[in-house]
């Protein structure tokens, strides 16, 4: 093709390279990397085909290469890319067709430098024939080509073609011979055996992660049952094992931390796909951060407690959490809604995931008043901040499920973000935490990041603690330990902080969870009333009548109220006072009586004792008050004898008294006597005794002659029981 007059002049490394050797070379850079390609597949066991890209995809990716490309320096600048997007096509909308896309435009964008300095080293830039809006196409390209080891493209049938791209495809396969010689030269530059290894190796570690980290899917058990799940799963060749590390099976384990969460070796994606499970939304993909996040609040709920959502990115958390509270009474708020044109879409997506309790705010949380009386009920806040996703594996593919920022790609295709980046993210994330902390009905906040960084974790955390606005009638927030099993002694350790963290591995994205909680007020303690009412108010008690009373309450009612209409006559009154008192205590003593009397055989009645009577004297003004009502309220032996009636007696009669042994049993106490142990009746415990006597004989016991029995006892130990276990 030709060039302009403003072409760099081959220099250095080019005036020794003739049209022969540069074939050489580009043989050479092809061998080695078909030497690359083998090893590959001897290491690896499973290695999905290439697949050729349509038209379609290479125009999205060039548009979203353009929108996150490094840009450099003036002086630095090689390529010149313009500012006009190409245009987009009707099939943006498909999930695959986005991930293909975004992908090619994540691999170009790793390899910036590269491609760019191979553009230069062989003469295709700068050209004049090349309009600068093409130049991103031609970058993402020409990395897919020299993927395809600078191999002709197979043509997907029934595809439309597009004319800037077969222009662009044209270009480099005219001179693809120069771009891999200059490809071999800079790999022999680098020292490095592949294109791969000139990569920066936290980029490396990343890939290697992500090309083997497991799916994790969660069970919507609104629709199934997890026991169903397994069922089907085991239908479809599927089996259950501890661990997911088995690449060359289908299997599936459970997860330690998410009772509902299931996990997949990373190969079977694309199967598990085209089943049921996953088209009619019974089992869902999603990072693990994000059901541990909602796990999490799941815990910290009452029943009727209210849920504000912020930055939850994937609609498939909101429905999870959904799910988690389907027994509950909550609500669930998402703000953060910037149109209301997905509305629609949202709803549907929602109903055919079986979520019923999900309420949209379109206002961003930080101009959320945190007195807005539609969130008064809201008790615990989920905050998931945009952060720098370092701890994720596959950005790719948290975009795409999280609704991300794809300036995460651009940080990290460069091992991570700039120093400026990370405060200013960090400041973003404090003022949510910060804003979050002033709801004064708030009772938790759960605060979940995928960063590794403490400037996004513990930095924020703390300075929200310490900042924090305590005031007078709301209780300050404070750390609370994860809510999370801890399933290995790693997790322990690292959780001695009272935080919960998961660093990036081989089996799981990285993690950070803080909870911070206060006590409730104590004026808000909420009653079983409140708690029907509230649920009466949403609709959840249909056809459920709430305030009648019970009879029991009515007949207390009742009862208060004859007792409030009694006469006000203060005799009657006092009266009535000492009627129910004596009473009681009848009732207390015949209790009592029945729980300590031992019933003795007594023998028969004749006529001599059932006419003859003991009498007692009626106690003059001066005796003990006490000693009267036990010698009224004697104990019964006999069931139809239990019966006492108090009747006033004529001055100087006497009452008959039946002849009673009460036998206790006794108390142990240790002596320091030379006697040894011996046992003794408390002498509180024993007011008088009644001897029986004789058949044929009585006793007659007058309140001196108590007297002189209670002195006899208090100076001398109790004789009544001297077998140390009488009832035997």
């Amino acid at each position: 093709m030709t060039t302009g007059a403003n072409m760099l002049d081959p220099t250095s490394e080019l005036e020794f390279f003739t049209q022969e050797n540069m074939e050489e070379i580009s043989q050479l850079a092809s061998l080695e990397m078909l030497g690359d390609v083998v090893a590959m597949k001897k290491s690896s066991t499973i290695v999905p085909e290439k697949p050729s890209y349509p038209d379609s995809v290479y125009v999205m990716a060039a548009n979203i290469f353009q929108s996150i490309r490094v840009e450099k320096s003036p002086d630095r600048v090689l390529i010149k890319y313009g500012n006009e997007p190409l245009p987009s096509w009707s099939q943006s909308e498909d999930e695959a067709f986005q991930r293909s896309s975004y992908e090619l435009a994540f691999s170009a964008l790793k390899y910036q430098d590269i491609l760019e300095t191979i553009l230069i080293d062989s003469t295709v830039f700068p050209s004049t024939t090349i309009p600068d809006h093409l130049s991103s196409l031609i970058i993402v390209m020409l990395y897919d080509f020299q993927d395809r080891k600078f191999q002709p493209r197979a043509f997907p049938n029934n595809e439309e073609s597009i004319s800037e791209v077969q222009e662009v495809e044209t270009l480099l396969n005219s001179c693809k011979t120069k771009l891999a010689a200059s490809l071999a030269r800079c790999r022999i530059k680098h020292d490095a055996l592949s294109i791969y290894h000139i990569l920066p190796e936290t980029v490396r570690k990343q890939e290697q992660r992500a090309s083997t980290l497991p799916l994790y899917a969660w069970i919507n058990t609104g629709k199934i049952s997890p026991e169903d799940v397994y069922s089907s799963l085991r239908r479809k060749g599927y089996h259950r094992v501890k661990s997911v590390l088995h690449l060359d099976d289908r299997v599936f384990a459970m997860d330690q931390h998410c009772d509902d969460v299931l996990i997949f070796p990373a190969h079977l994606k694309r199967d598990l796909i085209n089943t049921d499970l996953f088209k009619d939304y019974k089992l869902i993909f999603q990072d693990k951060s994000r059901s541990l996040a909602v796990h999490s609040v799941k815990a910290l709920l009452n029943m009727d407690d209210d849920i504000l959502m912020v930055n939850t990115g994937s609609w498939y958390t909101v429905a999870h959490m959904s799910i988690l509270t389907n027994n509950n009474t909550s609500k669930i708020f998402v703000c953060g809604i910037q149109s209301q044109d997905k509305e629609s879409e949202l709803t549907n997506l929602f109903a055919k995931m079986g979520c019923q309790n999900i309420e949209i705010l379109y206002e961003t949380f930080v101009s959320i008043e945190p007195k807005d009386p539609r969130l008064q009920n809201v008790k615990v806040i989920l905050l998931l901040p945009r952060c720098s996703g370092l701890g994720v594996s596959n950005p790719v593919e948290f975009i795409l499920n999280e609704h991300g920022d794809t300036g995460l790609l651009q940080d990290l295709s460069q091992g991570g973000p700039t120093k400026s980046k990370l405060e200013i993210l960090a400041q973003q994330q404090y003022e949510q935490l910060e804003h979050a902390m002033r709801f004064a009905k708030v009772q938790a906040i759960v605060y979940c990041t995928c960063s590794v960084y403490a400037e996004e974790n513990e930095a924020v955390v703390m300075k929200a603690l310490e900042c924090q606005n305590q005031g007078i009638k709301i209780q300050p927030y404070r750390l609370s330990p994860p809510v999370l099993p801890l399933c290995s002694l790693k997790e322990m350790q690292l959780s001695v902080d009272k935080f919960f963290r998961l660093e990036p591995s081989d089996v799981t994205n990285g993690c950070f969870l803080s909870i911070l909680t206060r006590e409730r007020d104590p004026s808000e303690t909420v009653s079983v009333k409140d708690v029907l009412a509230r649920a009466a108010a949403k609709g959840l008690l249909d056809g459920v009548e709430l305030g009648k009373t019970s009879k029991r309450e009515k007949k207390r009612k009742k009862s208060k109220t004859s007792l409030s209409k009694a006469p006000a006559n203060d005799t009657n009154g006092i009266q009535m006072k000492i009627t129910e008192f004596i009473s009681q205590e009848s009732k207390a003593s015949t209790s009592q009586g029945e729980a300590l009397t031992t019933k003795t055989p007594l023998p028969p009645k004749t006529a001599s004792q059932g006419g003859a009577s003991s009498q007692v004297r009626k106690p003059k003004p001066g005796t003990n008050s006490l000693l009267t009502t036990l010698m009224k309220t004697t104990y019964p032996s006999r069931p139809e004898d239990r019966q006492v009636t108090l009747r006033r007696r004529p001055e100087g009669k006497v009452m008959p008294l039946k002849s009673v042994e009460i036998v206790l049993p006794p108390v142990m106490f240790p002596l320091s006597s030379s006697q040894g142990p011996r046992a003794q009746m408390p002498a509180n415990r024993i007011y008088y005794r009644l001897v029986g006597s004789k058949v044929g004989t009585h006793s007659y016991v007058t309140p001196s002659a108590t007297r002189r029995t209670e002195k006899a006892k208090e100076s001398t130990p109790s004789s009544c029981v001297r077998h140390p276990r009488p009832w035997l």
